[in-house]
């Protein structure tokens, strides 16, 4: 059988875990794709995948050729298009993350503006409030807010945000005004995405970080749900500047204890380096640059 192939069948078994799944995927059958697997298995004389009655995994072996295989079917598709000519306009899917607040805000606007420009571009948004890989998920296109481990990704830098402590008006006057970090003990502590029954919020002191372990009152599992909370005057959050700007800007929440912040986070998109490159992927990058460079609660 072609190897191409083979590795296509591979490539949805494992990211699927389920033989039935990947044959409704790909569109063949049950039966064809257990031979693809097989003839694979036997010409490269290496188990991939342990089969039991109920369950598929990989093996070791299995998961390295699995990564591998994403790499090069993703090249060969690459280089397909800029034999085509399909970089000329762009086409296909567009896989694309962020977190939830942040992709809401400023990553949706530009998806939009994006699809009314290329109609023959689908955009797939995954908004996660957690560290996605880009690689093993199959993303496109990343934002990531902190600082970056060394990768293999390509980073642009497009901004950066600060970690901001806020409460209401409201709230401020019933309970007075923190003037250290150490006055936050004494006041009502409102937790997103943090459900321990401790929060370690962290400062800078005259340059030095310190940290300061708070017991929350109200802990929530998102930010949205944090920053309504203080809105409506049960206490005081910790977020990162973008996603209380509106709040802040029009009053409904104030900024405490700025003096103390910690030093401001980058902003980064990546994105996989490629031989060839895909126009999809260019042209959407390129637009996001611009627009979140551009933004004034972001620089």
């Amino acid at each position: 059988m072609d190897q191409i192939h083979l590795m296509k069948v591979f490539v949805a078994v494992g990211e699927l875990e389920s033989f039935a799944a990947a044959s409704r995927r790909l569109g063949i059958s049950p039966a064809a794709v257990t031979r693809a697997v097989t003839a694979l298995e036997e010409r490269l004389g290496v188990k991939l995948l342990l089969r039991t009655t109920r369950s598929v995994r990989l093996t070791e072996a299995g998961g390295r050729y699995l990564d591998d295989s994403r790499h090069i079917l993703t090249s060969l598709t690459e280089a397909n298009e800029a034999a085509a000519g399909v970089n000329a306009t762009p086409k296909g899917n567009l896989a694309v993350t962020a977190p939830v607040l942040f992709g809401k805000f400023y990553v949706m606007p530009c998806i939009a503006d994006y699809l009314k420009t290329f109609p023959d571009v689908d955009v797939t948004a995954y908004f996660l409030d957690r560290v996605v890989n880009v690689v093993e998920e199959g993303m496109d296109v990343a934002v990531r807010i902190g600082h970056l481990p060394d990768s293999g990704l390509k980073a642009i830098g497009v901004g950066k945000v600060r970690r901001m402590i806020c409460a209401s008006p409201e709230y401020l006057a019933r309970h007075g005004v923190p003037q250290r970090p150490g006055d936050l003990s004494e006041h009502v502590i409102i937790a997103a995405n943090n459900l321990s029954p401790l929060a370690d919020w962290r400062f800078s002191t005259s340059g030095e970080p310190t940290s300061l372990r708070l017991k929350p009152r109200l802990s929530v599992t998102s930010n949205d749900a944090a920053i309504t909370a203080a809105r409506e005057g049960l206490g005081i959050v910790r977020q990162m500047s973008y996603q209380v700007a509106e709040d802040v800007a029009n009053g409904t929440l104030k900024v405490l204890l700025d003096e103390f912040e910690e030093a401001p986070w980058p902003i980064h998109v990546l994105h996989r380096e490629s031989k060839y490159g895909s126009t999809k992927v260019r042209t959407f990058i390129d637009r996001l640059v611009e627009h979140l460079r551009a933004h004034q609660h972001l620089n």
